[in-house]
């Protein structure tokens, strides 16, 4: 079998092995590939690994050989699951891989908002505390999170993940999402229509899907509801927030805090509208990355591979 990963860096830039893969055929892994290489390097391959790079139907359509598709992440977007479908290609993903690490993440972007620990620290290096007339001082507004309010949108494996973490810190949880168990409710944990959460919230945490019904849902009428100086996090997906509304929310002071992990289009563009926001938190879209999270991406990459070479593939996205 000839297997080809079009953009492998991400997953593995070279802290992994890919010989999980190599003993089902020839593998040939390229860190990145260009819109413009993609059916050159995919040729005559009969699986195919992407992250992000896309699989049109006209790529599908130029590459006869494909017979399986590996997305190297749980969103699938990337490819064209229909035209796959119409041509009897399983494409299978990696659910559930990194459920612990973006919870962690998520409480780290919100432990940076309260105490703002590197922004203290490079202010410590760079001399002020030698030049202090007092023992201590701060730079940022710092905020104690216990008996505050967590509300999480999307209360799935990530977002209960982070809710037990927040509820560690003495937060009370506000969740609203489209399947409830009710049976997680306490006196910390309810679930809320979303108006209430917005109202009532003093951190509001994203953990949904992206799709017609969530698209730009963090805009200038859902701020108008929260409360002044809310923090909002967002781990989750880039366009759930109408960046521009974030910005002024954040420039007025509506928003007290923003620390968001993914924007609306990655890499980042010169022109994107938090680069100009105060208050405001970036990271590259790092909070799946941890080693340990990438090689159970990897293991679980391998198990697709295994199980389709076996004749049942597993984790595929596009039976329905």
């Amino acid at each position: 079998m000839k297997i080809v990963v079009l953009d492998g860096y991400t997953e593995n830039p070279g802290d992994l092995s890919w010989r999980g893969m190599e003993q089902f055929g020839e593998v040939t892994v390229y860190e990145r590939t260009p819109e413009k290489l993609i059916i050159e390097r995919i040729g005559d391959a009969e699986a195919v690994y992407t992250n992000k790079t896309p699989l049109s139907k006209s790529t599908l359509e130029a590459c006869p050989g494909i017979k399986y598709i590996g997305v190297l992440a749980t969103g699938y977007n990337v490819v064209d699951i229909d035209a796959a479908k119409e041509r009897g290609i399983p494409v299978s993903n990696i659910p559930s891989y990194g459920t612990e690490a973006v919870a962690q993440f998520t409480i780290a972007l919100l432990l940076e908002l309260c105490h703002r620990i590197g922004d203290h620290s490079r202010s410590v290096m760079e001399g002020d505390w030698i030049k202090s007339d007092d023992f201590c001082y701060w730079n940022y507004p710092l905020t104690e999170l216990a008996g505050k309010t967590m509300g999480i949108i999307g209360f799935g494996k990530i977002g209960q993940a982070t809710a037990k973490i927040a509820q560690a810190l003495g937060m009370k949880i506000l969740a609203y999402s489209r399947t409830r168990e009710e049976g997680l409710e306490t006196e910390i944990f309810r679930y809320g229509e979303l108006d209430q959460l917005l109202a009532n919230s003093d951190v509001i945490s994203l953990h949904c899907p992206l799709n017609p019904d969530t698209q730009g849902m963090i805009n200038k009428e859902t701020i108008a509801k929260m409360k002044d100086h809310v923090m909002i996090l967002n781990s989750s997906r880039g366009p759930l927030i109408v960046e521009e509304d974030l910005k002024e929310a954040l420039n007025s002071g509506k928003v007290g805090g923003a620390a968001v992990d993914v924007i609306s289009a990655e890499p980042m563009k010169e022109d994107n509208s938090l680069l100009k926001a105060k208050n405001c938190i970036i990271t590259p879209h790092i909070a799946w990355a941890p080693k340990e999270t990438r090689q159970r991406l990897m293991d679980i990459a391998v198990d697709n591979l295994k199980a389709y070479a076996k004749g049942c593939p597993q984790n595929v996205v596009n039976n329905g």
